[in-house]
């Protein structure tokens, strides 16, 4: 791979002179072949006159060269920049970019998922990394500028407040808001104004580069997409609004001839490889072959990357994804196709919003490459189906059938080319204020050096909500703070031996957050549990797992293999139909503590008026992977998640960080802290794709390592130094090649121990034959089965295998090399042999 160019890495020399910057970043610029369009260049002037822009101009007319510029001004005078945006994928897309244009040195990411080089000049990061910071340090923020993309979020009703909080308190700071869709601004313009004392100016502009053409269709959607192909109006984004819709539809258009034998040929050598070693990978394989590409929040980021690496090389003729794709990421495309007009929000069924519609829509026309771009919304199904009924009934008159014409399905929304009009034509919605107050707000405000309650009511103070709204969240923050102080979460000192009236409480860990609502109730819970039971780190897992938000795909899974389970024995048990339907309707998903939890919660409730309509949420997906020995491959396959990885991804993170970061120090026994780490570790090897390009960026030379589940590399680590938690890690990469034999993942197996594939396989297929076959039991990853011989540097494990029978008089056995341990920051273990013990 050539040296990365890095075009915006400063050069040598002094360029704090902002005209020198700038002059610096127009011939970078100039030597791309681009010319700034006029809104782009009044951006950037005012932004390196030191004022605060709020830029609205449409999707493709070159926001973020415009972002660009600020972060490259920021970064000669050696100031910290920050951007973020709504979603991770986002974020991702973001960060790479910019490492590609200001060098992999230069460029950090932080989403609270994944951290890569957090302390470098420039961030990328989610909106609530970006609050954290403002929260947390305020006016002391070493952040001299920040970009948020996607400003229409400041109206989203989760997620809202983290997009106002840097407005409230980062006075230091110089923003610039970008959006293609936020109506007036003159309110943000005088609230800028009042929080930094700096100029603020809208930049606003309804001139797209490339114009749209709308198109209403009523022809059926294989057949219009077909036509669009021939037309040669590729790539084609197909909007759905479900991951599963955008995951079936794929598999529609592999029935067309979307790509010639060169696009082919170009395709498979861009994927030369790619390992798409997940359950999932076959069909993504499959796909993107053919010149597919399926992008939603479902898939595992390796996956989302690849397939907009491969839009951006023009290698993709159809993208079947969700709306998220139309929240800013760099896809090329040409013609947008609405599938339909509505979509579920989790709460109702309505018609698109006009700023959801001109989001996606404004994803059409490539600026480069299109001279305008095409917008089609497809009528209701029923709809087209009774136009072509119509038309066969016309030209078989003789017949005189009567028409018997289809109507809309009940309760679904209905939308018309009148409703594609209006969208096109109404203006966007206001954006108003979301904002609110949780534990996880209060504990960074308390946490800041001076007064921590007069940061709490200046900062409702100076909310964008109105007196009726501010009074009920002074309220709301005074309850939760009784709360906070009632468990010793924070605690007064005496005011005469510090400036703080407040503190947070010193025996919590570094790292500790209450970012989950129900955070208290875990925090209030934990010493209720009995931690002399052999299940406690268990049940403190279940703890965790229900304060988390339900990842409803996978629990629909797991209820209904349990009713097949159920029916099955039931069926032969000869109980009565009626009998057997009545039972299967009381089956639930997997609950354990569920007594425990809801008595607990509901006398949490009681004395926390605050908690409304919060709800414990028992379930068991991190548990009873845990449980069955499963790795994620294994729990995918199991229930059937190939096209929900991502999901099942996202679980497993937003659990483990309730266990590393909620759970107190004091509440954590070595079973616990293995827990931990054992569910980090399987988090990090499920997709390192982040880091690894990062890495490719810095070091040409760098090579992946393309083995399945294997520990991502943390920076300037020496794993070896704890050697409980080192222990630990050797272990867990034993049990590893496990489950790899279990589920048949010879090459990866092969991968991981350094042989070939065949010796893996003779010696598990010898063991067989004397053995049967051993079964992964929960009791095999007791250390009483893992023996380590240490000689300096290098360690021999044995790893005693568990049978059927109990013999358990089998062993594999590898070695560890410290000292490349210490090198790479990640356990590689070598295959010695798997032999009978003392043979």
């Amino acid at each position: 791979m050539p040296e990365l160019e890095a075009p915006l890495r400063p050069p040598v020399g002094d360029l704090t002179d902002s005209d020198a910057a700038l002059d610096r970043f127009l011939e970078v610029m100039a030597s791309r072949g681009l010319e700034l369009y006029e809104e782009q260049e009044e951006a950037i002037l005012e932004l390196f006159a030191g004022s605060n822009v709020i830029l609205n101009t449409p999707t493709g007319s070159g926001k973020s060269l415009v972002a660009a510029a600020v972060h490259y001004r920021a970064l000669c005078a050696g100031e910290r920049s920050v951007y973020t945006c709504p979603i991770k994928a986002l974020v991702n897309e973001k960060f790479l970019s910019m490492c590609r244009d200001f060098g992999p040195e230069n460029v950090g990411m932080m989403t609270g998922d994944a951290s890569v080089n957090p302390q470098a000049p420039i961030l990328c990061c989610t909106a609530e990394i970006l609050a954290n910071i403002a929260l947390a340090r305020g006016d002391e923020s070493d952040v001299r500028v920040v970009v948020m993309d996607e400003f229409h979020y400041y109206s989203d009703g989760e997620r809202g407040y983290a997009w106002q909080v840097p407005l409230l308190g980062m006075p230091h700071s110089r923003f610039l808001l970008m959006s293609a869709t936020l109506g007036d601004t003159s309110f943000f313009e005088r609230e800028l104004t009042d929080l930094t004392g700096a100029r603020s100016v809208t930049v606003r502009s309804d001139r797209r580069p490339v114009p749209l053409a709308f198109e209403y269709s009523e022809t059926p959607l294989v057949e219009r997409v077909s036509e669009l192909i021939e037309a040669k109006q590729a790539p084609i984004y197909l909007v759905y609004f479900t991951q599963r819709s955008a995951s079936e539809s794929a598999q529609s258009w592999m029935s067309l001839n979307l790509s010639t034998k060169e696009e082919k040929a170009a395709l498979a050598a861009a994927l030369e490889g790619t390992k798409f070693n997940s359950p999932y990978g076959k069909d993504m394989k499959r796909w993107l072959r053919h010149g597919v590409g399926v992008h939603h929040a479902g898939l595992l980021p390796k996956y989302r990357i690849l397939v907009e690496r491969l839009a951006q090389q023009g290698l993709l003729k159809i993208i079947c994804g969700t709306d998220t794709l139309g929240v800013g990421i760099n896809v090329p495309i040409r013609t947008v196709i609405f599938t339909q007009l509505w979509k579920y929000d989790g709460r109702k069924a309505a018609v698109l919003s006009v700023r959801d519609f001109r989001q996606v829509a404004g994803r059409a026309g490539r600026r480069g490459y299109d001279d305008q771009g095409f917008v089609v919304a497809q009528a209701p199904e029923h709809i087209i189906e009774n136009k072509r009924a119509e038309a066969k009934a016309a030209t078989d008159a003789k017949k005189k059938k009567k028409l018997v014409k289809r109507t809309a399905p009940p309760g679904a929304v209905v939308w018309d080319e009148k409703t594609f009009q209006k969208l096109q034509d109404a203006p966007c919605e206001e954006l108003s204020s979301q904002f609110t107050i949780t534990h996880g707000m209060l504990l960074l405000l308390l946490s800041r050096t001076g007064d921590g309650c007069r940061a709490v009511k200046d900062l409702i103070a100076r909310s964008h909500e109105t007196p009726h709204r501010k009074a009920q969240l002074r309220k709301r923050a005074w309850q939760l703070f009784r709360g906070l102080l009632d468990r010793q979460i924070v605690d007064w000192i005496p005011r005469e031996t510090s400036g703080r009236k407040l503190r947070v409480n010193v025996e919590l860990q570094e790292d500790f957050s209450l970012h989950h609502a129900l955070s208290l109730y875990l925090i209030d819970t934990l010493p209720q549990l009995d931690r002399e039971s052999p299940d406690y780190a268990l049940d403190v897992l279940t703890l965790c797992e229900a304060i988390v938000e339900d990842p409803d795909a996978i629990l629909r899974k797991q209820l209904d293999r349990m009713k097949t389970d159920a029916l099955v024995e039931m069926k032969e048990a000869g109980v009565e139909y009626d009998a057997r339907m009545a039972k299967l309707d009381e089956i639930e998903h997997p609950k354990p503590l569920r007594e425990f939890l809801y008595e607990t919660f509901n006398a949490f409730a009681a004395a926390h008026p605050w908690v409304g309509e919060e709800n414990v949420r028992p379930k068991s997906i991190t548990r009873e992977m845990f449980e069955r020995y499963d790795s994620f491959s294994d729990y995918i396959k199991r229930y059937g998640l190939q096209r929900s990885e991502g999901l099942l991804l996202r679980h497993l993170s937003q659990t483990w960080k309730v266990l590393s970061q909620t759970v107190p120090d004091t509440a954590k026994t070595e079973a616990v802290i293995e827990l931990e780490d054992y569910f980090r570790e399987l988090i990090r090897g499920v997709d390192s794709s982040l880091l690894e390009e990062w890495e490719r960026m810095q070091n040409p030379d760098f090579v992946a390592a393309e083995v399945a589940d294997k520990p991502e590399r943390p920076q300037s680590l020496d794993i070896t130094r704890d050697r409980p938690a080192f222990t630990r890690l050797v272990r867990f990469a034993m049990h590893a090649i496990l489950q790899d034999v279990v589920a048949g993942e010879w090459e990866t197996l092969a991968d991981r121990v350094g042989v070939d594939q065949r010796v893996v396989e003779d010696a598990f297929t010898a063991y067989g034959e004397a053995r049967g076959w051993f079964r992964l039991d929960p009791a095999g990853r007791s250390a009483k089965h893992t023996h380590i011989e240490a000689d300096g540097d290098s360690w021999r494990v044995a790893q005693v295998l568990i049978d059927h029978d109990e013999h358990n008089d089998w062993e594999l056995v590898c070695t560890v090399d410290l000292a490349a341990a210490r090198e790479t920051a990640a356990v590689g273990l070598q295959w010695e042999g798997l032999t009978p013990i003392g043979g």
